[in-house]
Order: structure tokens, then sequence, then C-alpha cells
């Protein structure tokens, strides 16, 4: 008997693998940055000269192609496998006769491109009519991308700012009728700077979220606005997209938010955008995977989709997205309430 379970053991990857993969990658990052930097020179020399790269709407389309790849995934898993589905509810779920659960109803890839034309639209209009600023990128640089070949944009508006605290609108003209293209440093970040930018983008989007997140369940008109998210009948990937636009686009902006006030490179952020869709995607995935993230990440820090699954059942706790560190904050702070009222 010991025999099957030490055989079995040795057949299942051990979740340390990726552990120290993960963990290896991102110290030498940290600590040997020399060794990562031919490789961030070479890729950033293609992007840099890359026309659809500069292209100001290259991030929209990042992240839809990011999610386009990975719900189908996530769906197909979870209709391939009811072993892994730990979300569903009530015994009216369940095929009389059968352990295998039914499937929730969802859409079919035909039957959401009204879905993603509501997701892309404002995205676009925002992209094509407001000048991109990255750190790194010089005043002259940022205005001739918007259209402006003088350094004052006219005597009343003055110099544009380089900082996205300011934004500037594109100078429509008949020879730049729209924001088509974005300025980008020359220089690639070393593998510090991205990582660090990254942990500290991440850190700063999930206390932002956490708080709007509080604010849409305990604010009546907010609230309205955010019930249908939980409006299902089990967990599943495609319920990471059951947001109004006005849901859509606190994540969008909060996220550029966590970016740009740090002012990270912008192959910081072509990195953030399949992270953050990933860690979206996962959480509302009704799935317990063996390498999901909350079981690489350590000490309990990261939430996963039970923890989010349990929220969406119960409208309370775990308001942050994807780490703990907020939420047992709160827990803390009530436990205190609750001990001075006793």
């Amino acid at each position: 008997m010991s025999f099957l379970a030490n055989d079995l053991q040795m057949r299942i990857p051990s979740v340390w693998v990726p552990r120290i993969i993960l963990y290896s990658v991102i110290l030498t990052g940290l600590l040997l940055p020399a060794l990562y930097e031919p490789l961030i020179s070479a890729l950033w020399t293609i992007l840099y000269n890359s026309p659809f790269y500069r292209f100001s709407g290259f991030e929209t389309f990042e992240t839809v192609l990011c999610y386009i790849t990975l719900e189908p995934f996530y769906t197909y898993k979870f209709g391939r496998n009811p072993h892994l589905r730990f979300d569903v509810r009530g015994l009216k779920q369940r095929i009389s006769g059968s352990e295998q659960p039914k499937i929730p109803k969802m859409r079919r890839p035909s039957k959401r491109m009204g879905e993603m034309f509501i997701y892309v639209a404002p995205l676009l209009m925002m992209d094509f009519t407001m000048i991109k600023k990255f750190a790194g990128v010089s005043v002259a640089d940022i205005r001739r991308s918007g259209g402006y070949s003088l350094p004052l944009v006219n005597a009343s508006s003055g110099d544009i700012s380089s900082s996205f605290l300011l934004p500037t609108v594109h100078n429509f003209t008949l020879e730049s009728p729209l924001q088509l293209t974005r300025a980008l440093p020359a220089e690639p970040p070393s593998s510090r700077r991205l990582l660090l930018e990254l942990m500290t983008s991440f850190f700063i989007y999930d206390a932002l979220f956490f708080f709007i997140h509080i604010a849409f369940h305990r604010i009546k008109f907010l609230a309205r606005i955010h019930i249908p998210h939980h409006m299902h009948t089990e967990m599943h990937p495609q319920v990471t997209n059951k947001l109004s636009v006005a849901e859509r686009l606190s994540l969008v902006l909060f996220a550029n938010f966590a970016l740009n006030i740090i002012g990270s490179h912008v192959l910081t952020r072509s990195a953030f955008v399949p992270l953050f869709v990933y860690l979206l995607v996962e959480v509302h995935s009704g799935l317990d995977l063996e390498w999901s993230y909350d079981k690489l990440v350590p000490f309990g820090w990261g939430a996963g989709s039970r923890v989010h699954a349990a929220h969406h059942r119960t409208g309370e706790g775990a308001f942050a997205p994807f780490f703990t560190w907020w939420d047992r904050g709160l827990e803390w702070i009530d436990g205190r309430q609750e001990l001075k009222q006793l």
C-alpha cells in the first residue's frame, strides 16, 4: 500500500517544482540583472522597431488576445475535468444517478461578439483620442506622437505635461486625424526594474480594487451595478467578464494608475497584461488546479479561486482580487471593533 502511495506521489508533479523555477527566476532577476540583459535588450530592439508595438491600441489588442486565449483554455478544462470543480451548489446541479455535475449555462464564442465590442469600444476610443505618456520618453517625443509639432500647443493651453495625471487630447488634424502611435523610451529596463515594477504595480492594484470592491458591495447604487457579477449557479471562467461597462473600465483604469504612478517602463506594462488577465481568469475559474498561483505564492498570500468563489457565494470578505493582505487587515480591524463592543 505504501509502495502505491509513493509511486502515485512520484508520478504527480510537486508544487515545489514550479515554485523553485519561479523563485529562481525572481531572485536571479533581482540580484543578477546582467544575466538577463542580453535577452531583454534583444527583445526590446525588436519591439521598439515594430510598427504594431508602437500602435496606440496595442495594449487593448494585447488584453483581448490574452483573454480570448486564456478564458477558452480554462473553459475547456472546466468542461472536461468535473473532478476539479468545487463550486457546484445544491443537488439540483447534479445529474441523477451520476456523480458528474451538470455544466452551468455558458455562452458560445459566436454569441459573445457583442460582449467583446462593449469591452473594446471605450478602450479604443481612449487609445485613439488621448496621447500616451510613458516614463523615459521626452516631452518632445510625446508631443510629436500626439500631432503637435511646436513646443506650445497654443497660447491658452501652454506646454504639454509629461505627467499621466494631466491627460492631453490628441491634436486632431487632416494629417493626423487620430492618435495612432505611441512614443516609446529608447532604453529597455533591467530585469530588476521590471520585476520590482511588476510586484509594486500588482500590490497597488490589489489595494485600489479592494477599496472600490467594498464600495460596490456596501453602497446601494453601486451594489445594483455589481450584483449581476454574482448571479450564477456555479463559478466558471466566463464569469470573469460578466461585468458592466463601469466595472470593466474600473479594472483598466486602476491597472493603468498602478502602473503609471510608479513610472513603469512600457515593457513592464506589456508583461503586466498577460499576468493580469491570467489572474483574473484563474480566480473566476471555479477550478482547484494543482499549480494555481495561490499554491505557488508563499505564506498564504494568494487568494485564489476557492477564496474568490466563497466571496461570490456570500458577498462578504475576499474583497481584494488576487492577494490576502488587505482582507486580513480588514478582519483584524473588524475583530478589534467587536472586542470593543463586548
